[in-house]
């Protein structure tokens, strides 16, 4: 960004301040509807669904059931995949949304498990994991993506939570679009910001950034997932075999 960008007027502090709460009121009823969207999701109903589809991990062919870890509750996130096709090609988004969810701690303490189910074949999806540096739970689910996600788009991301009763599984929600951007802080900061997102979509006054989050904006730089680069620069190979 040049130094001729345009920026917000500048007021004495009990102006800026005076307008930070009035903004603050609506913040707050924005929480509290957030508050009470989360009550109604757990309250949803919940649908049966094989906990013996297979996904392949670590250790060869496994079972939904088994990528609880002995969990009571699984999030599961269904990563796109260009089957056959180099790192640098693989998708934009998921690389973006995967490479935030780090610290799995606090999450297992709440008996959460969280995974990625990549619709990809194991050997090559967890060399790009490998790449990036990921420690989460990999598994790939090619073979029982379209049954797991029967009624939506195998292929497209998804966000799905899972409920396992004894060796019973049951799904309890699922989301994609922008409703997986509860997997990411960047999004988030980026609000706070004078500039936010940088989307064409945004409503921001004239002359504001509208580079967007892909192509010339920071989902890609130069012509791979922004994520990448860091990799390569520390010697990681992204062969995917």
């Amino acid at each position: 960004m040049g130094t001729d960008m345009p920026m917000p007027d500048v007021v004495d502090r009990a102006t800026w301040q005076a307008k930070v709460d009035e903004l603050r009121v609506r913040e707050k009823a924005h929480t509290h509807e957030g508050d009470a969207i989360a009550a109604a999701r757990r309250r949803l109903p919940m649908v049966e669904v094989d906990a013996k589809a297979l996904l392949v991990g670590a250790d060869g062919p496994t079972t939904l059931l088994d990528a609880f870890e002995g969990r009571r509750q699984l999030v599961a996130y269904y990563m796109m995949w260009s089957a056959g096709r180099p790192a640098a090609e693989q998708c934009n988004g998921c690389t973006f949304f995967n490479s935030q969810v780090r610290e799995l701690s606090y999450l297992n303490a709440a008996d959460i498990t969280y995974a990625t189910l990549c619709q990809g074949p194991y050997e090559e999806t967890v060399r790009y994991r490998d790449f990036m540096g990921w420690d989460v739970p990999w598994y790939s689910a090619r073979d029982s993506a379209e049954t797991l996600l029967e009624g939506r788009t195998p292929g497209m991301f998804h966000l799905v939570c899972y409920l396992r009763d004894g060796d019973r599984v049951f799904e309890t929600y699922w989301t994609s679009g922008r409703g997986v951007e509860a997997m990411d802080v960047s999004y988030g900061l980026m609000d706070m910001t004078v500039y936010g997102r940088h989307e064409t979509w945004e409503d921001s006054p004239e002359g504001w950034p509208r580079d967007g989050s892909d192509g010339a904006g920071f989902f890609s730089t130069d012509g791979r997932p922004t994520s990448q680069w860091s990799r390569l620069e520390a010697g990681r190979s992204d062969d995917l075999g």
